[in-house]
């Protein structure tokens, strides 16, 4: 919801060359929930869903980071300011996420090698 705020913000505004990143991140997030909605990811086991998960977190945050910078910085109507705001507070969000998600990335991959078979011993 927050990617569909911003990318409305930069259509209203003079940073309309920005509107590229929220929309696909929000088409990117509702690919995702419908993903995990229908349960085509247990369908799908050769791709790891919470890693593609984490890695769109990290990269939506930095990627609204720099742009809010810019919409802020370069830009003086109020949709580009509100914009950048929402930004910011998408950066924070998809921070808080990237953490979640690192910490469950952490626990399974704690889990998988604890579970490894320890080889053969030879003789």
């Amino acid at each position: 919801v927050l990617s569909f705020i911003i990318f409305i913000c930069y259509i209203a505004s003079l940073a309309a060359s920005f509107m590229t990143a929220p929309l696909l991140e929000f088409l990117l997030a509702l690919f995702l929930f419908f993903a995990y909605a229908t349960k085509i990811n247990e369908k799908f086991k050769g791709l790891y869903w919470p890693l593609t998960d984490f890695l769109r977190c990290v990269t939506a945050a930095i990627i609204y980071f720099a742009i809010s910078i810019a919409a802020v910085s370069k830009y003086s109507d109020g949709a580009s300011k509100a914009a950048g705001v929402f930004g910011f507070v998408a950066t924070i969000v998809f921070a808080i996420d990237f953490y979640i998600t690192f910490n469950d990335l952490v626990t399974f991959l704690k889990q998988g090698s604890s579970e490894a078979p320890e080889g053969h011993k030879s003789e």
